[in-house]
């Protein structure tokens, strides 16, 4: 089953995705992050979105793929002539399964339009090894 989660953020921000269940044996594989400014043709926009296994304590733009809490992030730029000239760039660790909830951040360089966000996951079910496994990694941060 495919879960979909959307929203907005503003330079800065961060969000929580609520997975997590009581007994952890619902996992999730990320299968598409896609980003988009809220204004594409109005003023020139840029923003990184990234998706965390953990809370962070800074938001910022940039990318560390060595880090094993990152679990996929998007880089969207536009000019404000046309849409066809918008880049949209993701990465997805899609092997990757997770159990606890997400946290989406955006950093967009201090400019104040917003980033869209639209995020597939999907929905797996989890025997009791692969659930402790998928916990453990994602308390500890190990790949």
């Amino acid at each position: 089953m495919i879960k979909t989660f959307r929203g907005q953020l503003g330079d800065g921000e961060q969000e929580t995705i609520r997975l997590s269940t009581n007994n952890g044996m619902v996992g999730y594989r990320i299968n598409k992050i896609d980003v988009i400014s809220n204004d594409p043709l109005g003023t020139a926009a840029k923003g990184v979105v990234k998706i965390y296994k953990r809370k962070q304590d800074t938001v910022d733009a940039e990318i560390n793929l060595d880090d094993h809490m990152l679990f996929g992030v998007c880089y969207y730029t536009s000019n404000n002539t046309t849409s066809s000239n918008a880049v949209n760039e993701s990465i997805v660790f899609d092997q990757e399964i997770v159990n606890q909830d997400l946290f989406i951040t955006s950093d967009s360089g201090g400019a104040t339009q917003l980033m869209n966000y639209y995020i597939e996951l999907e929905q797996l079910a989890l025997d009791i090894s692969e659930a402790t496994v998928a916990t453990l990694k994602d308390l500890r941060g190990s790949s």
